[in-house]
């Protein structure tokens, strides 16, 4: 035990109340325990990726399978949709456990039985304990897709003197542009660990115009392909009452599918949207109908494909943006709102190249019935878009090459 382990139970218990309202899992795997058989003995390199929740875990796709052709892959999450998305995506190739919370004795026993040669957190997620042990077994910790963004900036240079040691432990942080590497740098990793790489988001998009299933599901939604079809995705609090109040309740003709990005909210915004149909509960949508519900998972992307125009959520509000570039790469016109502060790297560079449209909550009515009246213009965008995936891709072999010279024999822990 150390000082940190009763200050992180003091801490549970203190905030007990607020997440023990939600109902969590896997309790022995977060205190370290992974459970017998889940890891075999180590016969090559062996690489652990962690990856938070599910956004992560999804970023991953395109490196996994690169380092799994010469390395044992290791992918960890912490929550549970993390880690159902991890075992989905990779069990085939990669061994899934979970992460473990940050006590000394539960990371110990993580990292015995793991037995990783480098460890990379996607994005960030440091935790002093877990980065304190693999210092002292000499296993190199680094950031794969760095970023961060100006709000957490800001909350992390007022502790500063804090965590600051932790960010000049990393062995490199490979991040997605020169702002996040300049916040990094000045967080206190050196400058010759820091390089930028770009973003592995874009080396997921698939660029297509086929996606299977997606015919099959919004048959089963009951959607008129005859008809106007509006996407929303990613949505939250107040913006399916948004596009209700500003654009569909006067668009009668245009059929708009709102999905929640939080399961929790799926009645909330079904009350928004007076009369829709639910993708839960759907048995045949009445004739006419133009609110749709997706309230499920994993099926988000397919419905894109189905779209004349694609809305990215939290992006209206008080949120902080969603990611734009699946619908763009499947050809979609996009349309995102002004808060965008955890994807600014992104959606700026789909500003720059023309391959993204930009509203307000005053004028998002007006910009999609501008799109879905001039289907050139969609054409355009949705072209521009592809081209700027397309110019940024090549995140996934870059962090591969890296933690590859990690792992070789004789490398030095503290080169990138």
């Amino acid at each position: 035990m150390n000082p940190l382990d009763p200050a992180y139970a003091i801490i549970g218990a203190l905030t007990a109340p607020v997440w023990a309202r939600k109902a969590r899992g896997g309790w022995s795997e977060r205190m370290g325990r992974v459970a017998p058989g889940t890891v075999a003995p180590k016969a090559r390199p062996r690489v652990l990726l962690h990856a938070v929740s599910v956004g992560e875990a999804s970023a991953l796709r395109t490196l996994v399978p690169l380092l799994a052709e010469s390395t044992d892959v290791i992918v960890s999450a912490t929550t549970d949709t993390g880690i159902a998305r991890a075992r989905a995506l990779y069990s085939d190739i990669a061994t899934v456990v979970r992460y473990p919370l940050d006590f000394s004795g539960s990371v110990r026993k993580f990292l015995d039985t793991v037995q990783p040669d480098a460890v990379a957190l996607t994005e960030l997620e440091l935790w002093p304990n877990f980065l304190g042990a693999c210092t002292k077994r000499n296993i190199p910790v680094g950031v794969i897709n760095g970023r961060l963004s100006a709000r957490s900036f800001a909350n992390y240079r007022r502790f500063r003197p804090l965590v600051g040691p932790m960010f000049r432990k990393l062995a490199f942080a490979a991040v997605q542009d020169g702002a996040y590497a300049q916040r990094f740098r000045e967080m206190g990793v050196p400058d010759d660990r820091c390089t930028i790489t770009g973003s592995m988001k874009w080396d997921n998009a698939r660029v297509t115009d086929e996606v299977d299933g997606a015919d099959e599901l919004a048959a089963a939604l009951g959607l008129d392909r005859s008809r106007p079809i509006v996407v929303a995705g990613s949505t939250g609090p107040g913006e399916e009452a948004l596009l209700y109040e500003r654009f569909t309740a006067e668009r009668p003709d245009v059929q708009l599918v709102c999905a929640p990005r939080k399961p929790e909210r799926f009645d909330e915004a079904a009350a928004a949207l007076p009369g829709c149909v639910r993708r839960s509960e759907t048995k045949g949508a009445p004739a006419g109908a133009s609110l749709f519900l997706l309230d499920s998972i994993g099926e988000l992307s397919t419905l894109y494909a189905v779209a004349d125009v694609v809305v990215i959520g939290r992006s209206f509000f008080d949120l902080y943006g969603s990611d734009p570039t699946e619908p763009i790469g499947l050809g979609k016109a996009t349309v995102i709102g002004p808060a965008v502060g955890d994807f600014e790297s992104i959606v700026g560079a789909f500003e720059a190249g023309g391959g993204i449209v930009r509203a307000t909550r005053d004028d998002v009515g007006e910009v999609i019935g501008g799109l879905l009246a001039d289907p050139d213009r969609r054409a355009e965008i949705a072209g521009l878009g592809r081209e700027v995936i397309r110019g940024h891709q090549g995140a996934s072999e870059r962090h591969a090459e890296i933690l590859m010279r990690l792992v070789a024999p004789g490398a030095h822990s503290g080169a990138v």
